[in-house]
């Protein structure tokens, strides 16, 4: 079958990107569209206008020097998506985030997860879990450790926070974690949790206490605080919450939590020559709640498993998805106060 000719529109696109010195094909734009990454040519235009619209013309050239056949764009591609926010994009994002967070159960080869309360089903889900867990290694990190000896180096001092967490990733996390994600809070107590807890915390004990009596409290008075947690339901409720979701505010809580990371990031890029960046990111409560853990991440899957579940904890949790973006909106002003423009490849403005 032959190829069907270019259109002027997307030959005109190839000449720009070229002029700026940029290199792509009329083929490469096609399948760019194919994948969602940049919208139809209608869109390319304003209302009676015959220019392109600048982000278009951004978003290609980023698109240019990036994309290759056969590689992945990470999670470019979701905010390409999350910002153009049509129902055929928004389609495409709660169908990738989906199968990003349902991902630890197809390693595992767990096609479904097991229902029921009775000790076959409980026992389907520990026996899942544990094949979760498989040859997975417990990375040993403790960023805000780091963090402060390279603060020390440059003659600050960070603060500490007691009760922080160092490495979520602690091996006495794991297994009641896989459990977790898997049956929710019905196939794990609190005590068990806190017992995870004091492992991985063994100079946290009086903490450790203070939360074991919030529960307990909590549980005279008939509320189970544990069941009230945006991940009390596991990966199932999780899915629920981003298959469930209005398309808009899906594609706004990937934006914000894309953002958030990028920005966060480049900061982090300055942060060894300006160490008063760190002092000011750590003050902030945010830093506890989402920068420590999901913030700094890395490229590739564990990158866009932690977009997935910054973008889930953002349906599930407003309060917190408030406080996102107000952190977003503090880090936005640290960032100006510095001379390098960070543009953000998919968005209709810059960083």
């Amino acid at each position: 079958m032959a190829r069907t000719k270019p259109s002027p529109t997307h030959l005109a696109l190839v000449q720009l990107i070229e002029a700026l010195g940029g290199t792509a094909t009329t083929t490469q734009v096609e399948r760019w569209q194919q994948h969602g990454w940049i919208p139809k040519t209608s869109a390319w235009r304003e209302a009676g206008s015959t220019k392109l619209r600048p982000e278009i013309l951004h978003r290609a050239l980023w698109l240019a020097s990036t994309a290759r056949a056969g590689r992945s764009i990470g999670w470019w591609g979701w905010v390409s998506w999350a910002v153009d926010d049509t129902p055929d994009s928004a389609q495409r994002l709660r169908g990738a985030l989906v199968a990003t967070l349902k991902r630890p159960m197809v390693r595992a080869g767990v096609e479904r997860i097991p229902t029921g309360n009775s000790n076959q089903a409980f026992q389907a889900r520990q026996d899942a879990a544990a094949r979760m867990l498989t040859n997975r290694r417990a990375p040993r990190r403790d960023l805000d450790e780091t963090l402060r000896v390279h603060a020390a180096e440059a003659g600050l001092e960070l603060t500490r926070s007691p009760e922080a967490l160092p490495n979520v990733f602690h091996p006495a996390l794991m297994d009641p974690g896989a459990r977790l994600l898997l049956g929710g809070a019905a196939d794990i107590g609190i005590e068990e949790l806190l017992e995870a807890l004091a492992r991985a915390m063994p100079d946290n004990s009086e903490m450790i206490e203070r939360i074991r009596e919030a529960h307990r409290q909590a549980e005279l008075a008939g509320i189970d605080l544990l069941a009230q947690s945006p991940w009390a339901q596991g990966i199932s409720g999780m899915v629920r919450t981003v298959e469930r979701a209005d398309d808009r505010i899906l594609c706004h809580a990937v934006h914000t939590c894309a953002r958030a990371t990028f920005v966060l990031k480049a900061l982090m890029r300055y942060a060894p020559g300006e160490p008063e960046i760190l002092v000011r990111l750590m003050e902030d409560v945010m830093w506890e709640r989402w920068g420590r853990f999901a913030g700094v991440t890395p490229e590739g899957v564990p990158g866009l498993a932690a977009l997935a579940l910054d973008t889930f904890r953002c349906l599930a949790d407003l309060d917190w998805a408030v406080e996102l973006e107000r952190y977003l909106v503090f880090m936005h002003t640290l960032l100006v106060a510095y001379p390098e423009r960070l543009g953000f490849p998919a968005d209709r403005t810059e960083a």
